[in-house]
């Protein structure tokens, strides 16, 4: 097992925690209720696998539930530049917000090297 002592001290989990928090609140009053729940959904997802993962207490199962969180922010990505284009959000919102996701898909990647 990773040597953090619990699943809050890890920055990709702080991340997409503060991540989720965020397009929680940038789409809670989206009409789209379809879009708004898929993307709020996956947000979530990131954090929650990475915690998940943690608590399993083995590499292997962690390794894998880092890999579902990578899956989650590739989601995320992509509902973003949907939403770009259907104008729920503004083009420095996207860029914002991608950044994040790419910077915590690279967080991901790194712990999943060292397991």
């Amino acid at each position: 097992m990773a040597t953090m002592n619990r699943f809050e001290d890890i920055i990709a989990w702080q991340k997409s925690k503060d991540l989720a928090v965020v397009l929680y609140k940038t789409f809670d009053t989206t009409r789209d209720q379809g879009f708004r729940n898929q993307i709020q959904r996956a947000a979530v997802s990131i954090s929650n696998n990475i915690a998940e993962g943690f608590e399993r207490q083995t590499n292997k199962e962690f390794k894998n539930f880092l890999y579902i969180a990578k899956g989650s922010a590739g989601e995320v990505r992509s509902m973003l530049s949907i939403a770009r284009e259907l104008t729920y959000i503004t083009a420095e919102q996207y860029e914002d917000y991608s950044f994040k996701t790419i910077e915590i898909s690279k967080l991901l990647s790194g712990l999943i090297k060292t397991l």
